[in-house]
């Protein structure tokens, strides 16, 4: 959570989005995360999240095995 707070989320806030943690399943390894403001619904948020967030996370963190985006149908925390 702390590099996504520090490394990830200021370069997803320059491009007019952010990016919330929701949560990390230790059984699977995988992160949840939610794309908000510009970045949701954008296109190029699923290669974002993909190419740069979860490469990032797995290098620095071992136990992350993947990075998914949470549904809209998940909880809602009235950021919309």
């Amino acid at each position: 959570k702390e590099l996504l707070e520090t490394r990830i989320r200021p370069a997803v806030q320059e491009d007019g989005g952010d990016i919330v943690y929701k949560e990390f399943d230790e059984d699977t390894g995988v992160v949840m995360v939610k794309m908000v403001g510009a970045c949701s619904g954008c296109p190029s948020s699923s290669i974002t999240l993909k190419s740069g967030i979860e490469n990032m996370l797995m290098h620095y963190i071992p136990e992350v095995k993947g990075v998914i985006e949470a549904g809209d149908d998940d909880e809602e925390d009235g950021d919309d």
